[in-house]
């Protein structure tokens, strides 16, 4: 029997502690790449007809986190940013998406400023998922048409995140009065 939406969502419920927002990101990702190999799910998601766009697939009420289905049309280069107080955990359903993780060499004292180094580059391939922690700055690139499924500890338009600028070692905060949509309409950052 396929592992469906409805066991991966039950599992994920397991793994997230919603009093403390703490969850186990290795736990959800192996079960994210789990679903991914349901090809029933991915054709009813991600299929070539797919609406472009970001959907909202499940909400869990009580420990807040997203599932959701993101299906591009044309290839995109994230800026550097982070989630804030949020994870987020990719999963690879179409195409493919590099993800890129950079450290901070600056102490962040200095308000607005940031200066980040490349840590880590990585592609994600269909069945492929990987992570970020919450505040972990990171950046995607992908083709067009990729689909990838995401999962979030909470909506990421409600939180205050940061963008940042390598080429002016700076930062903008974000607040979610500044993004565009909810969770279901927004971009793939």
């Amino acid at each position: 029997m396929a592992y469906t939406m409805e066991n991966f969502c039950n599992d994920c419920r397991s793994e997230i502690d919603g009093n403390k927002g703490a969850a186990n990101l290795d736990a959800i990702r192996g079960h994210l790449e789990k679903l991914l190999t349901n090809e029933d799910f991915i054709q009813e998601h991600c299929s070539p007809d797919a609406e472009v766009g970001t959907h909202e697939l499940y909400h869990d009420e009580e420990t807040d986190f997203l599932l959701l289905a993101h299906i591009q049309a044309d290839g995109r280069t994230s800026p550097p940013h982070d989630h804030g107080a949020s994870w987020a955990i990719y999963g690879q359903a179409v195409g493919w998406t590099e993800m890129t993780e950079y450290d901070r060499k600056d102490d962040g004292t200095e308000d607005g400023h940031a200066e980040l180094e490349v840590r880590k580059k990585y592609r994600l391939e269909p069945g492929n998922a990987g992570y970020f922690a919450s505040h972990a700055v990171h950046s995607i690139h992908f083709p067009e048409k990729s689909r990838f499924i995401r999962v979030t500890g909470t909506d990421l338009t409600k939180l205050a995140t940061k963008r940042f600028d390598m080429k002016d070692s700076s930062f903008t905060l974000m607040t979610p009065d500044m993004k565009e949509g909810a969770a279901g309409s927004g971009s793939a950052q």
